[in-house]
């Protein structure tokens, strides 16, 4: 179980003891386990009542460690990591079972379901790269300055008409959408496959993965999803399971739903966008400016987008934009996220350090007074796609946030309303790496804001940075339908 007090929002029914636990288990034989690794691909198992009680009742149960030492596609690394690698065996580590994420899985016959952490077998200390260890450091960080992260995810994502099967037949070529043509916010795209659409709210419901909004999007086949605002590391376990729900939803539908990022090349890609705030031990927005300054805003506030945003919520957009180039792999993880920002705001994805008030076209969108009351005061951050592992783009984004406020950091510039084309190509503006290679040597240099100790440290970035140059070595080596289309015949 968790090894420390952070202030989790737990699932309903959620036992609080081992007692309970027993008497919630007692009508069933089995119970399915699953945690998380770098690339935010769920690995799991199922396991019998007995042998889940026996680890509940401990430290956990072993694990092997080989999730953390091969990709996506279970291609063992190509650079000897940190976590798992030939010198070690590939040994076990502990997986702690989180008792207050507890469900049941609607569509496996209400199987109960929990989600572990990765331990290390010798200190019994989350590894360095354990996803909900990550996020749940960050939090513990501010929960120790008595504050709370909130957060909400957004997914846009495709859906073919496919099958597991289908796909490796056409080779990933030619694929269906589910719908044809753009057609976001539509009423009468989702009464084609309405049974489908309807699944993915109601089942979401049943799993405690409570949306807020469930619409199409703009392009064929295009949803966006919405989930409900929580703390963190509940949010991030929620966005992770939401992309397991729909895709076990859409394979008894005869749907594949997608949450690559950029499938098509001239349409706009699909974003992950992310919205979060501080709240202090009394439940009042860290981000609100107070009541006698709704009128007119804040005075000293740097710029006039910011004037509705209280003087910490200043500082902590200054740390996400100060850190932002730094942390890219960690919002945009995959060779194909890159192509997304490429378009920039061309296809609605940002692709330079900028910020505005209710700005689509900023990296960063502050969302205040006067459109929203003080309490709903909050930043989204439109960079990640659909592709981010929710739990290191949620630690990346409060760890920043966190390291503005500590050291009271100004903003870099004015916001995006006054900035021109010309500003990004004369260098006013400080541009993103547009590919995975550019950012993760930009995060693994020796100066990097993510190796600061208080962000993430060496151990992180040295292990997640080397699975990163893994996937960006595969893409070099890749002979691309592209390049043979454009060379083969005239080259």
């Amino acid at each position: 179980m968790p090894r420390d007090s952070v202030s989790v929002t737990a699932t309903e029914n959620a036992p609080k003891s081992i007692s309970e636990l027993e008497t919630l288990l007692q009508d069933d034989i089995k119970v399915k386990v699953a945690g998380i690794e770098v690339d935010g691909v769920l690995r799991g198992k199922y396991m019998s009542k007995e042998k889940f009680m026996s680890a509940a009742s401990s430290d956990g149960f072993n694990f092997c460690s080989v999730i953390f030492g091969w990709d996506m596609h279970d291609t063992v690394y190509s650079k000897e990591l940190l976590i798992s690698n030939r010198a070690n065996g590939y040994r076990d580590l502990i997986a702690s079972i989180d008792l207050s994420t507890y469900r049941r899985i609607p569509w496996e016959n209400n199987v109960p379901f929990f989600l572990v952490s990765f331990l290390d077998p010798d200190t019994k200390e989350p590894i360095c790269a354990d996803p909900r260890g990550v996020l749940r450091k960050v939090a513990a960080n501010a929960q120790a300055k008595g504050w709370r992260c909130l957060a909400g995810c957004e997914y846009e994502y495709f859906q073919f008409k496919e099958t597991p099967e289908s796909l490796a037949k056409k080779g990933f070529k030619d694929l269906q959408p589910l719908t044809p043509g753009m057609h976001g916010y539509s009423l009468l795209r989702t009464q084609l496959n309405t049974e489908y659409f309807n699944d993915l709210f109601d089942e979401s419901l049943k799993f405690q993965v409570p949306l807020e909004g469930h619409h199409t999007e703009t392009g064929p086949g295009v949803y966006e999803t919405a989930l409900a605002y929580t703390d963190a590391l509940r949010m991030a376990d929620n966005a992770i399971l939401f992309k397991f729900l729909a895709k076990s939803v859409g394979m008894k539908r005869g749907v594949v739903p997608s949450f690559m990022a950029k499938p098509w090349g001239n349409l706009p890609g699909c974003s992950g966008h992310i919205h979060v705030s501080l709240r202090d031990a009394n439940g009042k927005s860290l981000f609100a400016v107070s009541d006698d300054q709704l009128k007119d805003g804040r005075p000293g506030a740097q710029y006039e987008d910011t004037k509705f945003l209280s003087q910490e919520g200043e500082w902590f957009l200054a740390g996400v934009l100060a850190g932002l180039p730094d942390v890219m792999p960690m919002l945009v993880p995959t060779i194909n996220g890159y192509k997304r920002l490429v378009g920039g705001e061309a296809f609605w994805a940002p692709n330079a350090v900028t910020y505005g008030y209710d700005s689509r076209a900023a990296s960063v969108r502050i969302i205040s007074p006067p459109s929203v009351p003080p309490s709903a005061t909050r930043l989204e951050i439109r960079v990640p796609g659909a592709d981010m592992n929710p739990y290191f783009a949620l630690s990346a984004i409060f760890a920043l946030g966190l390291r503005g406020i500590e050291k009271k950091l100004s903003l870099p510039g004015p916001p995006v309303s006054q900035l021109t084309q010309e500003d990004k190509r004369n260098g006013k503006v400080q541009m993103l790496p547009q590919s995975l290679e550019a950012a993760t040597e930009r995060m693994m240099r020796p100066d990097s804001i993510a190796r600061e100790e208080s962000v993430f440290g060496n151990d992180f970035v040295d292990h997640f940075g080397g699975t990163r140059q893994h996937e960006v070595r595969l893409w070099n080596e890749a002979v691309t339908n592209w390049e043979v289309e454009r060379y083969l015949e005239l080259a």
